[in-house]
């Protein structure tokens, strides 16, 4: 019997879509429910899977453009699986140790030496020196007893990936490498054109002394990863100072539809993450009712989704504000760009230890520069700077995430 595989829908108004890579090759044995390809879409990145077991017969090229409904692959249920076909089911978990293939002499010797780790070095201990003939490093910085090259020191060297080969791309030659833009990768382009020449952007930035948040962590941290299972990294931190910013001034929570302005009653915080085919902004929804923990488990959720291609267009839409983090790449400042529809996008930055005026005297502080950039249509100078002060407020002063971004002794008070 022969399956046809069709590309599925990956959302309304999405017609067609790219063939990003083939995991299964043409002619190759299929397990159901098992993945055959990649296929990208101007939203996202989806898996399609074989319906039922047997050989493969691949219809479309890797980059082609597709429509949604066409055919691109037919699985014959009646092909015999071939002898080194292991079901998941018959496996149980316990694959049978195989003994690698003897490789040709003669190609052995046909392939270049691989280029060695350039380490100063020590004599190596007998499985330290089995490790470094089996990796192809020539030398490694010892530090055992008397520079002695050990299993440990092996390890380390190989866990950089730092060799000659790899240390720059360039051979000196003059070729060139021309790849389709993928589908993704355009209609993000297309928006972030779009942005600049539709929305009137302005960004304004602020400083913040990351000191409570960063004692926080070091109190706290062990004890509530043991509880949560999750770190406590700034993310969750900011997620919340922002929500309550965010209540403070709602414009910076809306949105332009036409001649109208939505206003939004909940806080549907994006995060932008680094994914393999470029930059996606998951959503946390309803971010202003979840706690510190909650925030955290979900972004490092999504964020494993992302880096395995595996998020939804359910889960990539309807943010009323996003939040980036170029800091994890060693950003100092930036201006980040904001994401349509909306109307505001919070960017943190790295963490620097810098001398600050406190009370009259320098002290050295870990300092982060925080940016916001606003569309100053529907956002007024006042509120975007405002809104930074009050995100400002809540990292500087954790307890006040607590109390509605108020000072807590107002509270007590009643002030």
């Amino acid at each position: 019997m022969i399956l046809e595989i069709k590309v599925p829908s990956p959302g309304e108004s999405v017609t067609e879509v790219q063939i990003a890579r083939w995991l299964k090759k043409d002619g190759e044995y299929v397990q159901k429910d098992e993945e055959v390809c990649e296929i990208d879409s101007d939203k996202a990145t989806l898996t399609v899977n074989a319906d039922q077991a047997g050989q493969i017969k691949t219809l479309a090229k890797e980059g082609e453009t597709i429509k949604v409904g066409s055919i691109i692959a037919k699985i014959d249920t009646d092909a015999k699986a071939p002898a080194t076909a292991v079901k998941p089911a018959e496996n149980n978990g316990k694959a049978k140790e195989e003994k690698p293939a003897a490789k040709p002499v003669a190609a052995e010797a046909a392939k270049p030496a691989q280029q060695a780790t350039t380490y100063a070095s020590g004599t190596p201990s007998p499985a330290a020196k089995k490790m470094m003939a089996e990796s192809g490093i020539a030398t490694v910085n010892g530090t055992g007893k008397g520079g002695r090259v050990t299993k440990s020191d092996v390890m380390n060297a190989m866990s950089k990936g730092f060799s000659v080969e790899d240390s720059s791309p360039f051979q000196g030659d003059r070729t060139e490498d021309k790849q389709k833009m993928s589908a993704l990768r355009k209609k993000l382009s297309q928006r972030l054109v779009a942005v600049k020449n539709e929305t009137a952007m302005l960004t304004t930035f602020n400083e913040v002394d990351m000191s409570a948040i960063l004692a926080l962590r070091e109190k706290y941290g062990k004890k509530f990863e043991e509880k949560y299972g999750v770190r406590l990294g700034f993310m969750s931190f900011f997620t919340k100072a922002v929500t309550e910013a965010l209540a403070a001034f709602p414009a910076v929570n809306a949105m332009i539809d036409g001649e109208e302005i939505i206003y939004h009653n909940y806080a549907d915080v994006g995060v932008a993450v680094s994914a393999p085919k470029g930059l996606v902004v998951p959503v946390l929804r309803n971010a202003e009712m979840m706690s510190l923990a909650q925030i955290e488990a979900k972004i490092k959720e999504l964020a494993v989704k992302a880096r395995d291609n595996k998020l939804s267009l359910e889960e990539m839409i309807g943010g009323t504000f996003t939040i980036t983090n170029g800091g994890v790449f060693g950003s100092l400042m930036s201006t980040p760009i904001i994401n349509p529809p909306q109307s505001a996008i919070l960017g943190m930055h790295n963490v620097v230890e810098r001398p600050v005026a406190v009370k009259g005297k320098v002290e050295i502080h870990p300092m982060m520069y925080i940016a916001l950039s606003y569309d100053h249509r529907i956002i007024d100078g006042r509120e975007s700077v405002s809104f930074l002060v009050k995100v400002k407020q809540g990292i500087e002063d954790p307890t006040r995430l607590l109390f509605g971004s108020k000072d807590p002794n107002e509270v007590l008070l009643g002030l």
